[in-house]
């Protein structure tokens, strides 16, 4: 094909190169210049060395030093034209041919060989693939004789697996027919052990004998379809009757025997000697390891079935009662004759024998208490009722003596004991051990609260209503006067020891010593000028006192709401008691006198009880029957008589029904606002009669001057107050002149009660200031009138003092 295309350069008709004839020469003449002419440089040796062929052991380098014409002869003489030359074109075409040829043979060589090394492994795939298609035959083979074993080793292994399950249900069948036939064998050994003579109820087997009893039972109940369960139920319970009635033997001869070998002591041992508690209470706890029932820890704690249970519940309930029977067989004569001694030894002192008799009592209940737990685990309520009837002795005792105290002291001070010291201090403080003490000293407690408050209301009666004052009750103000000359006459006794005491101290040295002495000095002026004489509890009138006195003791005894009624009821009588006795002052004495010392006593009540934290105020429940009458007073008209059997509004009947039913009013009564009530109007009397007493004149002349004024205001004739006979400016000034005089006249002695029998600046100040404002006021109002009606001249002539002489009067309040 190369050739074929190099012919196209230089062939005849359309040549690819045309030359001419001197372009043909001139290529002539070069290649006859340069004969050996070497290759182009950018040609590599490598494309030289592939024009050898590939078979012939001649290999060309880069690396040889030849020359390239060596090269090129080297590559001719491969294809034998070693010793030919290509002068024409033909000649090159020739030999381009068969190097072409050559190069195509050696070219194909390659693939010649890749294709008979194929060929080579085509043969051995094809014997692999029928050695391996022999070998898949083989492995069918294998795999059905696989299957065909393996089929045969899966029924072998699953009736391998079926008769290993069908031996282990038959095992655990076994052991369960087994463990259910345990029970039923158990029994017959329990039943053998129970008849034997040296069993002992004391000893771990027979501990250990009643639990399987206890689980043979409970078996037993739970399977009723077994066959003759009845049979053998009856025979676990007939052996459970038999533990049963040792365990109760056992424990009941065991107490038998301590309580008669206490009862049996050394008869020269009195039943209430003190040593007489300790032996009993050291030998029951010497014996309680021997008698205490463990088995109630296994019987009682893990609860078995209801049959046994009921038996051990049974069991443990007589085994209490005989315990606690031998223990009050025991205690009770020795309580009754110890609190009899007490009884004896307190005769006179109820305090001291509540006191010694509770103590006593809380003692046996902590004993009682602290040996029942040595005996058994759990507690039980008949060992409250136990104490409870031997507290009850004690009850029996005191309650004839309580029912006849009459003094109020001792009633409040045996609530106090009962209250706080029993219930608050030890009962709470040990509530368990101390329950039926409690409730003993809580019914104690409401007999003593109960006849507390029948006495008071009595005391009320007698002693605060019905109080009859002696003279030295009633000798006001003189026993006041008596006391402040009393205190005067001290302090200056004491002015005057103090005095010696200085000039002693001045001539002393010792600086200790003066030191001292003024330390005294200022130190009891201080006590004996706090308190005045009218301030004194031994001052206070007698029913104050009582009534004061009645409520501190009530106030922490009893309950809010009877001391509420009582306080009501006490105060009542006490204010009723001071307005009698003030009454009687007032009669005796002068009306300033009743009113200071009803306005002074009634502040003392009011001072007194407001630290009592409680509403002094009681509710009181009354029926209205006023609906009620006036609809019965219809029904007997004789005008509704024949309206009784109509169905109308007119009906008297079913008037009577519907609106005469009572109505229940609620009234609430405060001793605190009464108290404050009684002051007001005593204070407002003083007031009142005070000033009517200062300026009476003065009020009678301004009332004439307003009833005039009203008349003429009334379309009256007109009047001149002046031309009146008894406006005057005469009588004017002779009325002034009075008033002015009885005011500087009557004031000090009434500021001297007030400082008398008040005792206090403050509140003489305060009951003064609306006096001393009425007499301001009455004569404003009477310079009002005279500057009106009068003239100067007769102004002159009345001489009426004016407002600031009146107040300079009157500053000695301030």
């Amino acid at each position: 094909m190369a050739t074929e295309r190099l012919s196209w350069w230089e062939r005849p008709e359309r040549p690819l190169a045309p030359l001419s004839e001197r372009q043909r020469d001139s290529v002539l003449e070069l290649r006859a210049a340069s004969p050996g002419l070497p290759l182009p440089p950018e040609l590599p040796i490598e494309d030289l060395n592939s024009l050898v062929q590939p078979s012939l052991t001649v290999t060309l380098t880069a690396t040889l030093p030849e020359s390239t014409e060596n090269i090129l002869l080297k590559g001719f003489s491969s294809f034998g034209m070693e010793n030919e030359r290509i002068e024409t074109a033909q000649q090159f075409f020739s030999w381009f041919d068969q190097l072409h040829t050559q190069m195509d043979q050696d070219e194909e060589t390659k693939y010649r060989l890749a294709r008979a090394a194929y060929a080579g492994f085509e043969e051995q795939c094809d014997a692999i693939l029928n050695d391996v298609n022999c070998a898949l035959q083989h492995l069918k083979s294998l795999q059905e004789q696989y299957l065909f074993v393996s089929t045969k080793t899966g029924t072998l292994h699953e009736a391998c697996e079926q008769l290993l399950k069908e031996q282990s249900e038959l095992v655990d069948l076994a052991e369960n027919i087994h463990q259910k036939l345990s029970y039923f064998i158990e029994l017959e050994n329990i039943n053998t052990k129970l008849n034997s003579p040296t069993l002992s109820v004391s000893s771990e087997s027979f501990i250990s004998m009643l639990n399987k009893l206890d689980d043979c039972i409970a078996y037993v109940s739970s399977h009723p379809n077994f066959r003759d369960c009845a049979v053998y139920l009856a025979k676990c319970n007939q052996c459970l009757s038999k533990a049963v009635h040792l365990m109760k033997a056992y424990a009941v001869n065991t107490l038998q025997n301590l309580t008669n070998q206490l009862m049996k002591r050394d008869p020269l041992l009195a039943p209430n000697s003190d040593n007489a508690f300790t032996l009993f209470y050291l030998k029951f706890r010497a014996a309680a390891p021997k008698v205490r029932f463990r088995f109630s820890l296994n019987c009682i704690i893990f609860l078995p079935p209801p049959p046994p249970l009921s038996r051990y519940r049974q069991l443990l309930s007589e085994i209490h009662h005989c315990y606690l029977n031998q223990r009050e067989h025991l205690l009770g004569p020795s309580i009754t004759s110890t609190v009899t001694e007490l009884t004896n030894r307190n005769n006179r002192d109820h305090c001291a024998l509540v006191r010694s008799g509770c103590a006593f009592m809380v003692h046996v209940c902590q004993d009682e208490h602290q040996l029942f737990d040595e005996f058994f685990t759990k507690p039980t309520p008949k060992l409250d009722e136990l104490l409870e009837k031997l507290c009850l002795s004690l009850y029996d005792v005191l309650r004839p003596l309580i029912i006849h105290v009459i003094h109020l002291e001792t009633l409040s001070e045996l609530c106090g004991i009962l209250k706080n010291e029993m219930l608050e201090d030890h009962v709470q403080n040990n509530v368990k051990q101390l329950g039926a003490f409690a409730a003993g000293v809580k019914q104690m407690l409401e007999d003593v609260q109960e006849r507390l408050v029948y006495r008071t209301h009595i005391y009320i009666q007698t002693d605060i209503l019905g109080y009859k004052p002696a003279p030295g009750d009633l000798a006001y103000p003189a026993k006041l006067e008596m006391m402040e000359q009393i205190a005067q006459s001290l302090k200056e006794e004491e002015k005057k020891s103090h005095a010696e005491a200085s000039s002693t101290a001045a001539k002393q040295e010792d600086p200790d010593s003066c030191s001292e002495v003024k330390l005294g000095m200022y130190v009891h002026p201080r006590a004996h000028n706090s308190v005045s004489p009218a301030d004194l509890h031994g001052m206070w009138y007698p029913t104050v006192r009582r009534t004061l006195v009645c409520l501190s003791k009530l106030y922490r005894c009893i309950d809010g709401t009877v001391f509420q009624g009582l306080s009501q009821e006490a105060l009542s009588a006490c204010i009723q008691s001071l307005l009698a006795a003030a009454d009687s002052i007032a009669k005796s004495k002068t009306q300033i006198d009743g009113q200071l010392f009803l306005i002074k006593h009634l502040l003392i009540l009011r001072e007194q009880i407001a630290p009592f934290h409680t509403e002094f105020t009681i509710k009181e429940i009354s029926l209205d029957l006023k609906k009620t009458r006036d609809a019965a007073f219809k029904i007997l008209n004789p005008m509704t008589v024949p309206h009784f059997f109509r169905l109308s509004s007119n009906n008297a009947i079913i008037q009577f029904l519907l609106e005469g039913t009572p109505e229940i009013r609620e009234h609430y009564i405060n001793s605190k606002k009464d108290v404050d009530r009684h002051l007001k109007l005593a204070c407002e009397q003083f007031i009142q009669q005070q000033t009517q007493q200062l300026v009476e004149p003065l009020q009678e002349f301004l009332s004439k001057v307003s009833a005039l004024t009203a008349v003429a205001s009334q379309r009256g004739p007109k009047y001149n107050l002046s031309q009146q006979p008894w406006a005057q400016p005469a009588k004017i000034n002779d009325l002034v002149s009075s008033t002015y005089k009885r005011i500087k006249t009557k004031l000090p002695p009434t500021l001297q009660s007030l400082s008398l029998y008040l005792s206090n600046k403050d509140t003489e100040f305060i009951l003064f200031k609306p006096v001393r404002n009425n007499i301001q006021q009455a004569f404003q109002k009477l310079h009002a009138v005279l500057k009106e009606e009068f003239s100067s001249e007769d102004l002159q002539i009345i001489a009426c003092p004016s407002m600031e002489q009146v107040n300079l009067l009157l500053s000695v309040t301030k």
